[in-house]
């Protein structure tokens, strides 16, 4: 656990419970951040029984000492999958980015809470799900205003949304995240792909190649196989074609949201770097967009739904 400390009561706390990390916010009244937790506690980790105990191992210190009133926490994420905390299923794309009154209330041993846990977005045709996502859209809407927009997600499964008026008009997931994790380190390939390391151009060029020829995708990778073997590249560089090969392949896939128009990249690190260079490389215009910051904003809409229907 990182962040977490003693405070007065918040008036309420945000949770983002993901697959692997889960991030806590204990808010005051007018949305001002009074304390922190973050911890390798996702829901991979987990069973129903768990989210509780390891939420009020992070959040026991910010609560009032009786029961006299309960905090409200407003969850998105992982915790709401059908193996998550509860099912907090999904609302179906064409959709607003959010909706306030779709919340499921989980009932809690401690009465110092009260937990509520935002939906998932599903769409029918082509069939795909996001759950945590539509919380970052909503924080990105809410600074964007009703536009038609173009949104990357990068991520394990990468999501690329088309926003339309504000509204989620479609979405499409590729699985290019663990596509890399899965060949790195259990294929063939991973006797040729360094464990760190980078190569731009390595990575620019396979973006180009894939841009050029998607259909290309599996023998372009055996070729970073025999490269490896005659000697023309080490390990990084490897390691780099493989990232820009995957990631320019979803690239060529998704050429007609982003050919001509800003694109706006939601994440951080090493991962959202990588999109971006991708987009330069292939000419689109990439604006980066905190995760992390956009999903608090959009539990902050949450928030505000709740009082509205509360009052």
């Amino acid at each position: 656990m990182a962040g977490s400390s003693t405070i007065t009561a918040p008036d309420w706390i945000a949770v983002d419970w993901g697959t692997s990390t889960l991030r806590v916010w204990a808010l005051g009244r007018e949305g001002e951040v009074l304390a922190t937790a973050v911890s390798q506690e996702g829901m991979s980790g987990l069973a129903p029984a768990d989210y509780e105990p390891v939420l009020m191992s992070h959040v026991r210190t910010w609560l009032p000492e009786t029961a006299a009133r309960s905090v409200p926490v407003i969850v998105c994420g992982m915790a709401g999958a059908k193996q998550g905390w509860k099912d907090a299923g999904y609302r179906q794309a064409p959709c607003a980015v959010f909706a306030g009154g779709e919340m499921t209330r989980i009932p809690t041993r401690d009465a110092r809470l009260s937990v509520s846990i935002l939906p998932g977005v599903c769409q029918m045709e082509p069939a795909d799900v996001m759950r945590g996502e539509e919380t970052q859209l909503a924080g990105l809407a809410a600074t964007l205003g009703p536009v038609d927009a173009t949104v990357c997600l990068p991520g394990t499964h990468s999501k690329w949304v088309r926003l339309e008026g504000g509204r989620i008009a479609g979405f499409r997931t590729f699985m290019t995240g663990e596509l890399f994790s899965v060949i790195a380190g259990h294929s063939l390939l991973r006797h040729s792909i360094a464990p760190e390391g980078e190569n731009a151009a390595a990575f620019a060029e396979a973006v180009e190649d894939m841009l050029a020829d998607p259909a290309g995708l599996t023998g372009a990778l055996f070729a970073i196989r025999a490269s490896g073997l005659v000697g023309k590249a080490d390990g990084a560089a490897a390691r780099s074609r493989l990232s820009g090969l995957l990631i320019g392949a979803e690239l060529a896939a998704t050429r007609p949201q982003w050919d001509g128009k800003p694109v706006h990249v939601v994440g951080s690190g090493a991962l959202i770097d990588a999109y971006a260079s991708a987009l330069e490389t292939a000419g689109a215009s990439p604006v980066r967009e905190d995760a992390e910051a956009l999903t608090l904003a959009g539990l902050k809409q949450a928030r505000a739904a709740m009082l509205e229907t509360q009052s």
